[in-house]
């Protein structure tokens, strides 16, 4: 493999910029922490906006920095946000996305318009929260919001988010991101920008935290919680120009497909490339890297300055990447492949293409450990995120297998129909798409999930009526992978993924599978590979100089599996490693160290268990400044209900100044 593209650094911009820290006013009185980075001129410019909790005075600095300053040294205020209740703005914390949250950001908007240096123009772009952020503002219409570029974000909050899958509980991500958030939110102000007010500021903070696993669990089925900020519920609210922009490794890439055919052509454009769930220009694992703020660049003239010389707007509909033929590996610098345009989603270029099932009826009742090999659900560019070799998960399932006489490109959402009895009345089932070389190596190309009590939508939930057969049809995750003649493509079913999904009470009876009546659904597309896509080089502004000073420690497995051969247990535990320790050029001292563990018995579904453990510093040497987060989260369940406990405790020095538990029973309605 090649090695992945290293961003140029430039700092011979059109423009010289300013920075500034500025507190944005809203009508309630409360006051958002704010970065501002400008263009030297007297001239107003339009205002580009990113509005996130994961606070911009230390935790995205160093990926602000890359951006933010490039943009302002090509004519553009840029503008860092960070929203209610995290970092150093005032208010208490929400839930995710909430009606707060989001009327903030609607007064933000208008409020940059209205500034002596801004054209009236505004723009929002933002990765994952942000990305987020940008298409729920953009659906609620704000005048000055003219165009949003959404990268790794969903239209969909119930079934393409960290929560649920196929209308199975997410177990992997379910309950990681709501530790995550736990340990995130209960971080404190700090004192060199809000002065000695911070401490204060926190213990409010503290007392309004809520983990969010308990609301999410609470909500097993497609309701109005979940309708809340999905725009899938109505498309044609967003009124401003969308670039939406996602990766083959990352989770939320269905959105850009959805979004590219729902919005009109002169409205939208899609990218999909092979990326993780990383901005597309970090040259992060897997490349290639694009020059995607070059890319923007062109999307903002278009919209917020009406100078569009290279004529964005008339790019194919969705540009995407088809990776070529790959062995297995949990990484990878660059994948091979190609970019393809198309002009419209669906692509005239892309035909379904349909297999029968072949062979006997078969019982699939997988080994509840089946999943271990699934890889990482948000991939973010580390050593052991993607999936290995699928031979030992496709042991545990029931495979299916087509020759590939020649060469095959697939570019969208497989789709299965599979005839299936139950004599359980809960369950789930799983299908993986493989690629098989001739040595027999067997690399994941994508998955689809299902939980049997969803077949019927994911409004309600419905049991099975032991005994009887029905056909269920659900999607695989979009992809665009190029088979070779001379492979062949595997389709393996699994009735267990852990960590991924939560197990069903009983899904360990498994489901008989008659292939007579199944059938995997292939989107192929077309020899005619159109015009040539190209992109530049990805370059940066100058880095923010954070130092990640060497660790003493011998270094922690990112992915380790522990097998009790007696107990027939196995544990999975984890290290996210979304940063570790950090020095900023102000002084502070950041640290986090993270680990979360996921444990299984082979046999029992009810034995699943999951823990996350995380341990925050933020230090001020010369200030005296030293505060510390550390907080548990767990879930067990029962046949009848999920149980979770968490715990933060809060220090300045030795001094505690918060310790709470919650403990929660939820009922297993749906989950």
């Amino acid at each position: 493999m090649s090695t992945p593209s290293t961003p140029k650094i430039r700092t011979d911009l059109p423009y010289g910029t300013v920075r500034e820290d500025i507190l944005v006013p809203l009508s309630d009185g409360t006051t958002l922490f704010a970065r501002v980075w400008r263009p030297v001129t007297d001239a107003p410019v339009p205002v580009l906006l990113e509005y996130l909790p994961y606070r911009l005075s230390d935790w995205t600095a160093p990926r602000d920095w890359q951006r933010h300053p490039w943009y302002a040294g090509h004519g553009y205020a840029s503008v860092r946000v960070d929203v209610r209740g995290h970092g150093n703005s005032e208010g208490m914390p929400g839930d995710e996305y909430d009606a707060r949250e989001l009327a903030d950001g609607v007064e933000v908007v208008h409020w940059l318009a209205g500034q002596p240096w801004s054209s009236g123009k505004v723009g929002m772009f933002g990765i994952s929260w942000g990305g987020f952020n940008s298409l729920q503002i953009a659906a609620l219409a704000p005048e000055p919001l003219k165009a949003i570029v959404t990268v790794c974000s969903t239209d969909d909050r119930y079934d393409n988010d960290v929560h649920y899958m196929g209308g199975s509980v997410l177990a992997v991500d379910m309950h990681a991101w709501a530790a995550t958030m736990l340990a995130f939110v209960s971080r404190p102000p700090d004192p060199a920008f809000v002065g000695d007010r911070w401490r204060e500021m926190w213990t409010d903070r503290l007392e309004a935290v809520d983990p969010f696993v308990h609301t999410w669990l609470k909500h097993q089925t497609r309701d109005e919680y979940w309708r809340h900020g999905s725009v899938c519920e109505d498309y044609s609210a967003i009124k401003a120009g969308v670039l939406a922009v996602g990766g083959w490794h990352d989770p939320y890439r269905d959105t850009v497909l959805r979004l590219v055919e729902a919005l009109p052509d002169t409205q939208v454009r899609g990218i999909i490339g092979p990326w993780s769930h990383q901005y597309p220009d970090r040259g992060l694992p897997p490349g290639p890297a694009i020059g995607f703020l070059q890319e923007t660049l062109r999307w903002w003239d278009h919209w917020l300055k009406g100078d569009d010389p290279t004529d964005v707007m008339a790019e194919p509909k969705l540009r995407s990447w088809i990776s070529d033929a790959h062995p297995p590996a949990t990484v990878y610098p660059e994948l091979p492949g190609r970019w393809v345009g198309d002009p419209s989603w669906p692509s005239p270029n892309v035909t379904p293409v349909s297999y029968a099932l072949q062979g006997h009826t078969v019982l699939v009742r997988s080994p509840q450990q089946t999943g271990l090999d699934a890889g990482r659900f948000f991939p973010f560019g580390n050593d052991a995120d993607l999936p290995p070799d699928q031979r030992d998960e496709d042991a545990k399932s029931a495979c299916f297998e087509f020759e590939v006489p020649q060469d095959l490109r697939v570019l969208g959402r497989p789709r299965v129909t599979l005839r299936l009895t139950s004599q359980v009345p809960r369950g789930q089932v799983v299908a993986r798409l493989c690629d098989i070389a001739p040595d027999g190596s067997s690399t994941l190309v994508t998955r689809g999930v299902l939980n049997l009590g969803s077949r019927h939508g994911r409004a309600a939930s419905v049991p099975w009526l032991p005994g009887t057969t029905e056909d269920v049809t659900f999607e695989l995750n979009g992809i665009g992978h190029a088979f070779p003649a001379g492979h062949r493509i595997r389709l393996a079913v699994s009735s267990a993924y852990w960590p991924w999904i939560w197990p069903q009470p009983g899904s360990d009876a498994g489901f008989t599978l008659n292939p007579v009546g199944s059938t995997l659904e292939l989107p192929v597309r077309s020899g005619n590979l159109g015009p040539a896509v190209t992109f530049p080089e990805p370059e940066q502004s100058e880095p923010l100089g954070v130092v990640y000073p060497a660790s003493l420690d011998e270094p922690r497995p990112e992915r380790l599996v522990v097998r009790d051969v007696a107990k027939g247990e196995w544990r999975l535990e984890v290290d996210p490693r979304y940063g570790g320790t950090r020095v900023y050029p102000d002084g502070l001292e950041f640290t986090e160290d993270a680990v979360e563990t996921y444990v299984i018995q082979e046999d029992d579904p009810l034995s699943a268990r999951t823990r996350s453990d995380w341990s925050i510093r933020l230090h001020r040497p010369e200030r005296g400044w030293d505060a510390t987060v550390r907080t548990r989260s767990e879930i067990t369940c029962t046949e009848q209900e999920f149980v979770t406990s968490s715990e933060v405790v809060c220090r300045d020095g030795d001094e505690v100044v918060f310790h709470r538990t919650w403990e929660e029973r939820i009922p297993r309605t749906a989950g």
